[in-house]
């Protein structure tokens, strides 16, 4: 029995005749047959490639068989945008079956939130945040909501798994399954997973469904790389033009400060430019979005806000500013392209440096080889169970320290924290005032008050930090988007221009009471800062792949001729080095450098282990270790390799106990200063250090082996990381 002839006759009449379906795909049967047979899924498929029905399909079915008393199944996306994105869509799929949709987030209105608290819609879309709104809310009837809840789909699951976000999902959604009566169905929808099996385990929780992993074989595609090397940004911006004339393209940058420059940069009567990153108001995306989707001459010059499944129409290119840090960033972004008949999937990257051309060339190499980043797998994530326990204070205006752990238990992402360490957890946070007991029931106390209790609490509603912003507005109060505050402490009245939207703008008065930026247009203006510096590491596998990039004589047909050049250039410099047995090490009479090819995290785990045995100063990027100091030389050092290559140094305590001590004090999140300070040092290690990857490394034949080249007798080459992330 096919999965169409499943579906109740309604839902069969209304994707034949209303939606023009003449058959399934491949992952809309696989898919239907697994939720209609009541399983946990991962569902699998390139964008665009039918993943939203594959999994709305199925839970229609089983909303019409048996209609819930309030919502039967939730549609949960990691950013508004694609909520809203996917509105219409989904509103027109439910209204086709008579069934109805209601999308819950920030800037829905207050009034219809009410009128669907007291009349459900059967399937609501929404964010993890907003989950957390309506839990906390006294206003919110979420037992009655909620208790007939059946599904819960997750659409681009890999951007949640992993994370703190994740683990706050995986919380909420637990808190939501113990308020159904039924075993909560899980489905998840990713295009780009190296661990689906993996992800499939977390999502399913406590759920006691079976789990599968939907992955229909796929077909073969064509793809057009086109890897460019252009020294500036002005150059990047006149290839997209070039290239981009009658055309509609896509162009990614890794921060928004490069978008603004690009766009800027781009801005000509040949095309037309738009701007879009989480720094331009929502008003201003959404024109771009639509203006652009209606358009056939034009570009968008964006961060990872388009990454996601957000649709602007049919794409003709894409173009990538340097490289993205991942092979899944890079597969998302090319994936907008090449949907309608007839066209090829494509990207061009723009590279200012030779190591950015050979990153990008690592992960088109990567790609083709089938390869994908996996998911890392969190059982410890210490802020998020401190914002659970006080978000579940506030749901139930006091709660105990038992009934919140077996809530806690349930998420995969706790599970490597014994329930002595959480107690030990309570008992500190109670010492510190952000809890207090009274008859057994733990309140929040008056330091969380004070730290988390603005707005009403706002700042508990989410995991990630929210930086102090000011509004931009125009003199007509027209919202353009906002700046953070260090920016704005340095712009001055009728002087200070900046860019935003793509456009220059002259700053006309400053308002710090009401966080108002008004500004008029200005010819010129330079590129704002957002955010702070944490380092942004790129992979093990990325790293090598470069490594395989330069000791090898393959030519790229998908380089230009700059690029060439800069690529035989490079391999001529280090090429010959890296190809000798052992690992590559450089002396230059003060400095030994070790081109590791390791990634960050090993490498900065590397340079903690060298600064505690040697006493030297040890500056890591993902590429290299340098070593400087007093009696550097290279006997010096190998002796020194050789201790860190037995096994044993890496399974003591003693080592990671001292190589914790040595990292700095990031602040990873606004939780973090709650926990106690071992658990503090432990979360930035565990974004800074991988004990147990940089033993595998050492173990594998890493190490020197007395290959060393004396670059006193020739020049180096210089390596930077070109890394600059978006937290948007």
């Amino acid at each position: 029995m096919s999965v169409f002839s499943r579906f109740p006759e309604r839902l069969q009449h209304a994707i034949a005749h209303q939606l023009g379906f003449t058959s399934l795909r491949a992952v809309q049967e696989l898919a239907g047959e697994a939720i209609l047979d009541g399983k946990n899924a991962v569902v699998l498929a390139p964008t665009a490639g039918g993943k939203t029905e594959a999994s709305v399909f199925p839970v229609l079915a089983g909303l019409m068989a048996a209609p819930p008393s309030g919502v039967g199944a939730l549609y949960v996306a990691p950013i508004k945008a694609l909520l809203n994105n996917q509105e219409v869509r989904l509103g027109e799929y439910t209204q086709m079956v008579g069934l109805r949709r209601f999308v819950w987030h920030g800037d829905a209105p207050q009034s219809q939130k009410e009128a669907f608290c007291r009349e459900p819609a059967e399937l609501l879309m929404t964010t993890p945040e907003s989950l957390e709104v309506m839990l906390m809310s006294s206003r919110v009837p979420v037992r009655r909501l909620f208790e007939d809840l059946r599904y819960v789909v997750v659409d681009e699951i890999h951007a949640f798994a992993g994370t703190d976000r994740g683990a706050h999902l995986m919380s909420v959604l637990e808190r939501l399954a113990a308020l159904s009566q039924h075993d909560v169905q899980r489905i998840g929808l990713s295009a780009t997973i190296g661990n689906p099996e993996h992800i499939g385990r977390w999502l399913t929780g406590s759920s006691a469904r079976p789990s599968v992993v939907v992955d229909p074989p796929r077909p073969k595609a064509q793809r057009l790389i086109k890897v460019y090397l252009r020294e500036e940004t002005s150059d990047f911006a006149r290839e997209a033009v070039r290239e981009g004339r009658g055309k509609k393209s896509l162009f990614f940058c890794q921060s928004r400060a490069l978008t603004e420059t690009v766009a800027d940069d781009m801005r000509d009567d040949a095309i037309e430019v738009f701007v879009h990153h989480g720094s331009v108001s929502k008003e201003e995306r959404h024109a771009a979005e639509e203006r652009f989707a209606r358009g056939t001459n034009a570009c968008i010059v964006a961060t990872s806000t388009l990454e996601l499944g957000i649709d602007v129409g049919g794409l003709d290119l894409t173009f990538q500013a340097n490289a993205p840090s991942t092979v899944s960033s890079f597969l998302q972004r090319m994936g907008r392209t090449g949907r309608r008949p007839g066209t090829v999937a494509n990207m061009t990257f723009l590279c200012e440096d030779a190591v950015s051309m050979v990153q990008s060339t690592a992960l088109v190499l990567l790609a083709a080889r089938g390869w994908v980043e996996s998911v890392k797998e969190e059982t410890r994530a210490w802020p998020v169970v401190v914002h659970q326990v006080l978000a579940m204070t506030q749901q139930h205006g006091g709660i105990s320290a038992e009934r919140c752990w077996q809530m806690l238990e349930r998420v995969p992402d706790f599970r490597g924290i014994q329930r002595e360490e959480y107690l030990a957890l309570i008992e500190h946070m109670k010492r510190e005032g952000y809890l207090f007991e009274s008859g057994g029931l733990l309140g929040m106390g008056m330091t969380a008050e004070r730290v988390f209790g603005r707005k009403n609490f706002l700042e508990l509603y989410a995991v990630f930090s929210s930086p102090v912003l000011y509004k931009v507005q125009t003199e007509s109060k027209r919202d353009l988007g906002s700046l953070e505050q260090a920016f704005v402490d340095r712009l001055v009245e009728e002087m200070s221009t900046f860019l935003l939207g793509g456009r220059a703008w002259l700053v006309v008065s400053l308002n710090h009471e009401e966080r108002l930026v008004r500004v008029r247009s200005a010819p010129r203006g330079k590129k704002p800062s957002w955010g702070g510096f944490v380092p942004q590491f790129l992979g093990f596998e990325v790293c090598q792949a470069m490594k395989d990039v330069l000791t090898s004589d393959e030519e790229y047909p998908f380089l230009d001729a700059k690029a060439k050049a800069a690529l035989a250039e490079w391999r001529g410099d280090l090429g010959q080095l890296l190809r000798r047995s052992g690992d590559a090490l450089q002396f230059d009479g003060t400095t030994v450098t070790w081109w590791t090819f390791a990634g960050g995290r090993i490498n900065q785990t590397l340079k903690y282990a060298l600064e505690w045995k040697g006493g030297w100063k040890v500056v890591p990027d993902n590429f290299s270790i340098k070593v400087q100091g007093d009696g550097v030389s290279f006997d010096t050092v190998s002796r020194l390799f050789d201790e860190l290559r037995s096994p044993s140094f890496w399974e003591s305590a003693e080592t990671r106990r001292r190589l914790l001590a040595l990292v700095p004090e990031y602040r990873l999140s606004k939780f973090q200063r709650v926990l106690p300070e071992p658990w503090q040092v432990e979360m930035v290690g565990g974004y800074l250090l991988d004990f147990e990857a940089t033993a595998r490394f050492l173990a594998s034949g890493a190490g020197p082996t007395g290959n060393v080249d004396d670059v006193r007798q020739r020049p180096t080459v210089e390596v930077r990381e070109t890394n600059d992330a978006d937290p948007t």
